[in-house]
């Protein structure tokens, strides 16, 4: 795959995941250019076809700890008016709230508290550089914020349910999903209902129908055991870069 957007080498350092942002062991963090590249992808795929140029609102029904939300509002916030992220694991949403969180002054400064603490007490290279990165994440968020400040949303859904999260989400008010599904080594799909021959794929893309607006876009990450097609969608790109694929497509 041949980068389009994000195609210098940049250091991503003060993104790390675990160092200002908070993170989980045993969940692997999304990488931040490709989450850069894929998102620059839908922002100008949403301009071709739509002729939408307006800031979008940007959901994860997959969201895991909404590390790569965080992160893409952090370096693409003029894009973006608002994040709104779910996923079925409650312990998992209560992290992905901490690192929404960060995208207000409020939940930032309280972070900055809890690392000068941290260094307070065990005056580690890693809380120090903890310490210069968040600091350089806040002048990032004033600078944003002299715009308008993140609207964000975290609540607890089973991707598959389009009921679930239709309570949660007014209709046709997401301009861009952005999801990076469970592969089976990290993560599961956790659905009683589903057997060998089910695709939670395709009941994720039915599940979002209700609440794509009318110049959407939506970019899934997976890897090559699953498929993704859907009669109400179609496909606009596809990639592969290492072991992920990635499909972004429209709905028809």
């Amino acid at each position: 795959m041949q980068y389009k957007y994000a195609k210098e080498h940049v250091d991503y350092s003060d993104f790390s995941s675990g160092r200002v942002f908070y993170s989980l062991p045993g969940h692997p963090a999304f990488p931040v250019r490709l989450a850069s590249e894929i998102f620059q992808r839908c922002v100008a795929l949403r301009k071709k076809i739509y002729k939408n140029s307006s800031p979008c609102v940007l959901y994860d029904p997959c969201c895991g700890e909404a590390y790569h939300l965080s992160v893409l509002a952090f370096l693409h916030g003029e894009y973006i008016r608002e994040v709104m992220a779910s996923d079925v694991d409650e312990k998992i949403v209560t992290v992905a709230k901490r690192n929404l969180g960060l995208l207000s002054l409020a939940g930032l400064d309280n972070r900055i508290n809890e690392i000068s603490k941290m260094l307070e007490q065990y005056g580690k290279d890693s809380h120090k550089d903890a310490l210069r990165s968040a600091s350089i994440l806040k002048d990032k968020l004033l600078g944003l914020h002299k715009e308008q400040p993140h609207a964000t949303k975290v609540f607890q859904a089973n991707a598959t349910n389009g009921k679930e999260i239709s309570e949660n989400i007014k209709d046709k008010s997401v301009d861009v999903v952005f999801t990076d599904v469970p592969y089976g080594q990290h993560s599961h799909w956790q659905d009683s209902e589903f057997n060998d021959s089910s695709n939670p794929l395709s009941s994720m893309l039915d599940a979002l129908l209700g609440v794509l607006s009318s110049s959407s876009v939506v970019a899934i990450a997976f890897d090559k055991k699953q498929k993704v097609s859907h009669e109400s969608y179609q496909r606009l790109e596809q990639f592969q870069i290492g072991k992920r694929r990635v499909v972004i497509l429209k709905p028809i």
